[in-house]
C-alpha cells in the first residue's frame, strides 16, 4: 500500500521540479527559479506533513528518493568548495596590483571580518538576554538528546586540546590531506596553504616575471575549469532546493518548532541588527546602504536558500565585481577569506547565544568578564569555519569547550536549525561583500560610479 503512496509523492516532487524546468526554458531569471523552488518546496512539504504526519511510513520511505536531488545537490556542492577555495584565493594574488596597497587591503579585509564578527558576537549575547533564552526551559526529545550525544562525539577530538594546540591544529601540515577535507579544519588548512602559494607567485612576479606569466596563464586556465564546474552545479540549485525544503518541512516537528519559536525569534532579530550593521559600515565609508541592498539583494537571497556560503562564491564575486565596482583582487580576497574566516552568522551569532543560553545550566554567571572572554574566544575560533552546512556546529563547539560549557546542550536546537541556519547564511555572504567593499572605498580602489549606477537587470548563472 506504502509503495503507490511513495510514488504518488515522488511524481509530485517531480512534476514541481518540471516547472521549474520549463522556467528555465522560459528564461524566467535565476533568482526568481530559486525563489519559486523554495516556496514550491515549503507548500508541498506543509502538503505533505498534512496528509501523512511526519512519522509516516509512505513519509519515511519517499524520504530517500527526495534525498537524489536535495542531499544530491548538496554533495555537488560540497564537491567544489575546496577548489572553489583554493584557486579563489590563488587568482586574487594573481590580480593584485605589485606593491599597490596590498598589505593595507589584506589588513583591512581581515580586520573586518574578524572585527564584524566580534560585533555579531555581541549583538547575539544582547539578543539571547534580551529574550530571557534559557537551555534548561527547553524540552529534550529523542532526536536533540541524539543530535547532543553526536555532538560530544565530534567535539571529543577538539575539547581536550587547550586554545593554542586549536589554532595550531588550522595549520596545514599536509596540505593534500586537507583537500580531501579529512579534518574539521581542512577549510582553513586548505586557505593557508593557497596564500602560501600566492605569496610565493608574488616573489617570482617581482624576480621572474617571465616565469610568472607562465604560472599565471596556468592559475586562470584552472580557474576557467573550476568555474565552469561551478556553474554547472548552480544551475542544479532550484531543484535542489524545492526537495531539500520538501523534505525538511515534512519530516519538521511543528510541536518544537513552537517550543523553540523564541529562539528563532532572538536569531533573527540578531541577524537583521548585524545586517544593519552591515550597512551603517557602508554608510560611515560613504556608500549609500540601499544602493547595496538593491545589487546585493539576489545574492543574498541565493544564499538565504541554498544554505551555503561556498556555493554562493561565484555569485558573491560577481556581484562585488559588475556591480559595486570592487576590483577583481579585493573581491577574491574578501569572497574567499569570508568562506573561512569571521562568519557573522555562523562564527560569531550563534555560538554566542548558545554559550549565553548554556552557561546558566552550569552555574556560570552571565557577567562582564564571562562577556568579554566569549567575545575574544568567538573572534579567535571564527578562523576555519567551513562555508557549507555544518561551519556553525564546528563553531560552536570550539566555543563551548573553550569555555568548558557542556556540548550536548546544544543538540536542542536540532528542530529548527535549518530555519536559522538560512538567514546565517545570508549574514555571512554579506559580511564578506561588506569588507570587500568597504575596502576598495577605504584603499580608493572602488569604482564609484559602477556602484551608484541604476542596475539594468539581473545576473544570471550563465554569466558567471
Amino acid at each position: 500500500m506504502d509503495t503507490g503512496f511513495v510514488l504518488l509523492n515522488v511524481a509530485g516532487l517531480l512534476l514541481l521540479a518540471a516547472i521549474l524546468f520549463w522556467m528555465n526554458r522560459k528564461h524566467v531569471s535565476f533568482s526568481k527559479r530559486v525563489f519559486t523552488g523554495l516556496g514550491l518546496g515549503i507548500l508541498y512539504g506543509v502538503i505533505l506533513h498534512v496528509s501523512y504526519g511526519a512519522e509516516s511510513s509512505a513519509l519515511q520511505q519517499s524520504v530517500p528518493w527526495f534525498n537524489i536531488l536535495g542531499t544530491g545537490y548538496i554533495k555537488l556542492l560540497q564537491m567544489i568548495v575546496v577548489p572553489l577555495v583554493f584557486i579563489s584565493i590563488l587568482t586574487a594574488f594573481t590580480k593584485v596590483a605589485a606593491g599597490k596597497n596590498f598589505g593595507k587591503q589584506a589588513a583591512l579585509i581581515l580586520g573586518l571580518l574578524i572585527g564584524t564578527t566580534a560585533i555579531a558576537a555581541l549583538i547575539g549575547i544582547g539578543s539571547a538576554l534580551l529574550f530571557g533564552l534559557d537551555a534548561e526551559q527547553i524540552v529534550q526529545g529523542d532526536a536533540e538528546i541524539s543530535r547532543g550525544v553526536s555532538l560530544e562525539e565530534t567535539a571529543a577530538g577538539v575539547s581536550d586540546k587547550v586554545l593554542p594546540e586549536q589554532l595550531l591544529d588550522l595549520l596545514p601540515a599536509n596540505p593534500f590531506l586537507d583537500f580531501t577535507g579529512a579534518r574539521p579544519t581542512s577549510t582553513i588548512g586548505v586557505v593557508i596553504f593557497a596564500a602560501f602559494l600566492g605569496f610565493a607567485f608574488l616573489t617570482i612576479r617581482r624576480k621572474e616575471p617571465e616565469q610568472a606569466a607562465v604560472v599565471q596563464k596556468g592559475i586562470d586556465a584552472v580557474y576557467s575549469l573550476v568555474m565552469a564546474v561551478v556553474k554547472i552545479v548552480l544551475r542544479l540549485t532550484p531543484y535542489g532546493i524545492l526537495a531539500i525544503m520538501a523534505r525538511t518541512v515534512a519530516l519538521s516537528d511543528y510541536g518544537a518548532i513552537v517550543n523553540l519559536g523564541k529562539f528563532v525569534a532572538a536569531s533573527y532579530a540578531a541577524l537583521i541588527v548585524m545586517f544593519l550593521v552591515h550597512l551603517v559600515i557602508l554608510a560611515v565609508s560613504g556608500l549609500n546602504p540601499i544602493t547595496y541592498v538593491k545589487k546585493a539583494g539576489d545574492t543574498l537571497l541565493f544564499a538565504f536558500s541554498s544554505r551555503s556560503s561556498a556555493g554562493t562564491l561565484p555569485l558573491t564575486l560577481n556581484t562585488q565585481t559588475t556591480r559595486l565596482g570592487v576590483p577583481d583582487g579585493i573581491a577574491n580576497f574578501a569572497g574567499s577569506f569570508g568562506l573561512s574566516i569571521g562568519q557573522n552568522g555562523c562564527a560569531g551569532i550563534y555560538p554566542a547565544m548558545l554559550a549565553v543560553m548554556i552557561a546558566p545550566t552550569v552555574g556560570q554567571p552571565i557577567d562582564l568578564q564571562f562577556i568579554l572572554t566569549l567575545v575574544a574566544i568567538v573572534a579567535i575560533s571564527s578562523f576555519g569555519v567551513a562555508g557549507v552546512g555544518g561551519g556553525a556546529t564546528f563553531a560552536a563547539i570550539l566555543v563551548l569547550s573553550a569555555l568548558n560549557l557542556p556540548i550536548a546542550l546544544a543538540g536542542i536546537l536540532i528542530s529548527v536549525e535549518p530555519l536559522i541556519d538560512m538567514g546565517r547564511t545570508a549574514l555571512n555572504v554579506s559580511g564578506s561583500m561588506t569588507a570587500g567593499v568597504t575596502t576598495a572605498r577605504v584603499t580608493g580602489e572602488l569604482d564609484n560610479a559602477k556602484y551608484d549606477e541604476v542596475m539594468a537587470r539581473e545576473t544570471t548563472v550563465s554569466e558567471l
